[in-house]
């Protein structure tokens, strides 16, 4: 096996320790061992924003979205905080990080193509190598799913919670289809500049709320809202992001225009769907949401050369990097490892913070203290279906796509890891 996927199995598989000094020490040396296989092109950076974008949107998830027991115990129904303490919408704010994702992916595949194009890689080549990747994983979440809901429905459960159950656990896969939608297109996107989709995306919510247009027609912006910061991406990958103004423009400037736009044009303040509202920001995605993704991208631009310094750490990197790994397996399955922790324990009664409404503060307390039982049920579904996203363990010739085999690989030979 090559040393880089040796050590990154060492982090998360590792031997049974004689003593927690022993264990502290392996995993330092696993540690040291994914740093020192790490090219020293690889802009790690842009690994650790994909990494935070995918922990913000596993903890909104969790924080945001509840699972109501009805009032014999059985059926469930969802329901958010954000409906009955609306004054918690900053919470959105940190944990709602797809325009992250966007930019992130956008920056990276740009940057695959035009790779590939000069090694004389065709466009279906580079593409089915992308779509694969991107969804080998979604297959075990559809078929568990369509199983679950038959199991269900045989066992006499109530149409409406199982509509709920797979909705909620199916929900990440439109992400899915819009990103690969962009990605179909990043030949065309290459030079777009990103004014032109936010245009589009201003003159949709022109039409739809100042002129009584049709609400069909702001599905629109699901492929005009996540092409801002997807062209933002292509943008970084042409050289145009590198000074930090244009950091602090985006950041000051999308900012400016969230707080004006929530302030005085009546967006909400919430930047996810919050059950029962009239206008969500996310579903589609409005200009509040555009905008305030505008600031997310300036914000993740900043940080990147402290990032860069972080990732200098081998605990640090070694951690972004296996979590880089499991990218997909995470952000398919952490659903369902919300919804498997609450229907296991429906039958113990209606547990604050699981199973009760979100009125208030208490339950804000109360679901904090579930947070590691959903980690938990999240770590053994990536046990159980990681494989479908990093493939079969060899003993030989596997090479991560985080790090290569030796250090000194040129920058230009780094495979790229193209989760988002």
């Amino acid at each position: 096996m090559a040393e880089s996927t040796a050590s990154l199995s060492s982090l998360s598989s590792p031997s049974p320790p004689s003593s927690p000094s022993s264990l502290w020490t392996g995993v330092r040396q696993g540690a040291a061992r994914v740093d020192a296989a790490t090219p020293a092109g690889r802009d790690r950076a842009v690994d650790a924003l994909r990494a935070f974008a995918i922990l913000g949107v596993v903890l909104g998830h969790w924080l945001v979205t509840a699972l109501v027991a009805g009032g014999d115990g059985t059926g469930l129904h969802t329901a958010s905080p954000l409906r009955h303490m609306p004054w918690l919408a900053p919470i959105s704010w940190v944990f709602q990080t797809l325009a992250v994702f966007f930019l992130v992916g956008g920056h990276v595949a740009t940057r695959g193509y035009s790779s590939a194009r000069a090694r004389g890689t065709t466009y279906g080549q580079w593409l089915r190598s992308r779509l694969s990747r991107l969804f080998k994983p979604v297959a075990a979440v559809l078929i568990l799913w369509t199983a679950a809901s038959a199991l269900l429905f045989v066992s006499g459960t109530d149409v409406d919670t199982i509509h709920t159950l797979a909705e909620l656990a199916l929900s990440p896969l439109w992400f899915l289809l819009v990103f690969a939608a962009l990605t179909a297109a990043t030949p065309l996107l290459l030079r777009l500049n990103p004014l032109w989709p936010l245009a589009v995306v201003l003159h949709v919510d022109l039409l739809r709320f100042g002129l009584g247009a049709p609400a069909w027609l702001g599905w629109v912006n699901v492929a005009a809202g996540w092409l801002v910061p997807y062209t933002l991406g292509a943008a970084w990958t042409r050289g145009e992001l590198e000074r930090r103004r244009a950091g602090w423009i985006l950041l000051t400037g999308g900012a400016a225009a969230t707080a004006a736009l929530v302030a005085w044009a009546g967006y909400p303040a919430s930047m996810v769907g919050v059950p029962g509202a009239g206008i969500s920001n996310l579903n589609p995605p409005t200009l509040a949401a555009v905008a305030f993704g505008l600031a997310q991208c300036g914000l993740a631009l900043l940080l990147r050369e402290p990032l860069r310094r972080a990732m200098s750490r081998p605990l640090a990197w070694a951690a972004v990097a296996l979590l880089n790994l499991s990218a997909m397996t995470i952000f398919l399955w952490h659903q369902t490892a919300l919804m498997a922790t609450t229907a296991t324990l429906l039958p113990t009664g209606h547990l604050p913070g699981l199973h009760t409404a979100p009125e208030n503060l208490g339950w804000v307390a109360a679901r904090l203290a579930w947070l590691p039982l959903f980690t938990l049920a999240l770590a053994l579904c990536w046990t159980a279906f990681r494989g479908y996203e990093q493939g079969p363990r060899r003993s030989t010739g596997r090479r991560s796509r985080i790090v290569r085999s030796r250090p000194t690989a040129r920058a230009s030979d780094v495979k790229e890891h193209h989760h988002a």
